[in-house]
């Protein structure tokens, strides 16, 4: 199969492989000639259309021809101009139940409840890692962080070391991990809460079987304050330390509680966790033309299995949302979290259109390079990552999961951001599709899923699972099938491409000054 047209209303093909002017081709029973190339990922029109009129792909319209084309026509971001404008008003028009909560896709998942192997924390949470981390209260303090794991993780590669000398024999290495950021001082209002709140979230994560806090002394986040913050916390597994107030040197100091945190740790061992726990990320970032027809439909079954199995998936990126969020609206459960989600939409294009940037403006050169032309063409392709599920909660920035099902969440499309986003609200794992690729990770695995073939070919360690295979003719079921198995894999201590190069890192977002 060269071309697919994905919705019958639909009046663009795309192409799945590369395609050349006056070429042939059959779509659909209808026969038509190429008048360009046609690169892998891109539209090109079905029928002739003149200056105005909208294109419409996954069934509705992604934004409209600024030029008349014909039939046989390339159609990329040269030719088409958004529809999107700012703040609206939705009406609430619920999915049957029964629509929600029984695709055709169905059928394909296990009747039985699934396990993974994973950590029971005291406080009853389930971690898919055991890993110490060292966290800073304030950017100040990143070189001391930085430097205590550095040692900590030399300590550990010596088995003569006089620390690994205390540990029983047969200890399970755990991952040292520091996590610098540039935040904590000089900010204000929700630029001060944000980091707060992220801080909280990766500080209490259940993936961390202990934690190291460093603080200054001086900062806005104040170490006392922000330990108020955790509420009830496991105080053996999670401590603190403020430089400020240590006499001599710091790193001797932290060496010592490092120490004791990770004998404790090394103590916990894995157990069988059923599915209904575990908690994923839905994400994408350098998109392409076949992220909405091969790795993100993929994520769409898995995170209706998931939901299936008494799981729970959130979808995040707002922005990507804008111009598919109708369809997410009517799928939530309640006309409040129906209101909920206008609030998420309309609270982040004010957020744009009150620093004069229009709403509209996303698709990235890459995306565009990819076959994405408008934030439409985006948002469409993008939300196939959660599925047909119904929406059962709707999350402030910062703020951590309490519905289990489908959940959407507050936080722009920036990857790191978004990512570390989800990862915050309590999720185990991010599930990440791309076209074009990138190898960053945030500070639970983050799993890639290249859309094409061709970037797990060139990108083999990059990319932990390729879903263009689908495009070659994989049946969905299949590709699903072998997906589960993976990200269960994952969830039982398979380390991802991120973890093996040791690419974790934590973004906050901001949006006010700095003093």
């Amino acid at each position: 199969m060269k071309t697919i047209k994905i919705n019958p209303a639909d009046n663009v093909a795309v192409a799945l492989e590369a395609l050349k002017a006056n070429e042939t081709i059959e779509v659909e029973g209808q026969v038509l000639t190429l008048n360009t190339d046609i690169p892998a990922g891109h539209k090109f029109l079905l029928t002739d259309l003149t200056a105005g009129e909208n294109i419409i792909k996954y069934g509705y319209p992604i934004g409209h021809l600024t030029e008349s084309r014909n039939q046989g026509d390339l159609v990329s971001h040269h030719h088409i101009k958004t529809n999107l404008e700012g703040l609206l008003d939705y009406q609430y028009n619920p999915i049957s139940k029964e629509e929600l909560t029984n695709p055709a896709y169905a059928e394909w998942f296990p009747k039985e409840q699934l396990t993974f192997q994973g950590y029971r924390r005291q406080n009853g949470e389930v971690g898919i890692r055991n890993e110490v981390w060292i966290v800073p209260t304030v950017g100040c303090v990143n070189g001391v962080v930085s430097q205590l794991a550095a040692t900590l993780k030399e300590e550990l590669a010596n088995p003569n070391s006089p620390f690994c000398q205390t540990l029983p024999a047969n200890t399970e290495l755990l991952r040292i991990v520091a996590y610098p950021h540039n935040y904590g001082c000089s900010q204000l209002s929700d630029d001060h809460e944000n980091t707060r709140k992220i801080l909280r979230d990766l500080v209490l994560h259940p993936n961390a079987g202990a934690v190291l806090v460093v603080g200054l002394g001086c900062e806005n986040n104040q170490p006392d304050q922000f330990e108020q913050l955790l509420g009830n916390y496991d105080k053996k597994r999670i401590r603190f330390m403020v430089t400020q107030k240590v006499e001599g040197d710091e790193i001797a100091k932290g060496m010592e509680i490092l120490h004791e945190l990770y004998t404790i740790a090394s103590q916990d061992k894995r157990e069988p966790i059923p599915l209904s726990e575990l908690k994923i990320g839905l994400k994408c970032g350098g998109s392409d033309g076949l992220s909405g027809i091969t790795a993100n439909p993929l994520l769409g079954v898995f995170s209706d299995f998931i939901v299936s199995q008494g799981g729970t998936t959130v979808l995040t990126e707002v922005p990507e949302m804008f111009g598919a969020e109708t369809i997410l609206m009517n799928r939530c459960e309640t006309p409040q979290l129906f209101q909920q989600t206008v609030s998420l939409v309309n609270d982040f294009k004010q957020y744009f259109l009150s620093h004069g940037e229009p709403v509209g403006e996303n698709p990235s050169p890459g995306n565009k390079a990819g076959g994405i032309s408008t934030l439409e063409e985006k948002a469409l392709g993008c939300t196939q990552k959660c599925g047909k599920s119904a929406v059962k909660g709707v999350l402030p920035y910062g703020e951590r999961l309490s519905a289990k099902g489908l959940n959407l969440l507050s936080a722009p499309g920036n990857d790191l951001v978004a990512s570390t986003a989800l990862a915050a609200s309590g999720c185990h794992i991010v599930l990440f599709t791309t076209g074009r690729g990138t190898p960053f990770g945030t500070f639970v695995p983050t799993l890639k899923v290249s859309t094409n073939t061709t970037l797990s070919q060139q990108k083999p360690t990059w990319i932990d699972f390729n879903a263009g295979t689908i495009a070659e003719d994989e049946p969905m079921v299949q590709a699903f099938n072998r997906f589960m198995q993976k990200v269960i894999a994952i969830a039982s201590g398979e380390p991802t491409w991120n973890e093996k190069k040791n690419y974790q890192e934590i973004a906050i977002f901001k949006t006010g000054v700095t003093l």
